[in-house]
């Protein structure tokens, strides 16, 4: 199966790419395996907790992803930066199936997709 990786740097609720990523890997989970890294400000997206009273739950949008195959990451030092924990593995900051790890990740994702996405400003 040919593996697609989307990656975002811009936060929740300031862009509609959060909400792009989700359509297109939605889509994209009948026919790829999916890759989603958080980087940058995208760390706050699926942040547990959020809730929104005018925009869609990113959070569980996410979560629904991660549930239905998609590999979900987050940068540990962005994490970090943004006083989330940033020990590599499942967080308390996250729901399950999203977890946080370092750019070498990253750097194997890309080197493994077929197709790459990257929505940023």
């Amino acid at each position: 199966m040919k593996t697609l990786t989307i990656v975002l740097t811009d936060g929740p609720y300031i862009s509609e790419y959060a909400d792009m990523a989700c359509k297109l890997a939605g889509a994209a989970l009948n026919h790829y395996h999916v890759n989603i890294f958080l980087y940058l400000d995208a760390v706050h997206i699926p942040k547990n907790g959020q809730a929104p009273s005018f925009f869609s739950s990113l959070g569980e949008l996410f979560t629904d992803l991660a549930e239905k195959g998609a590999v979900i990451r987050a940068c540990a030092r962005c994490a970090a930066a943004r006083g989330y924990q940033a020990k590599a593995g499942d967080s308390e900051d996250y729901p399950p199936g999203i977890k946080v790890t370092s750019l070498y990740e990253l750097a194997g994702m890309l080197s493994e997709s077929d197709r790459i996405i990257a929505l940023s400003r």
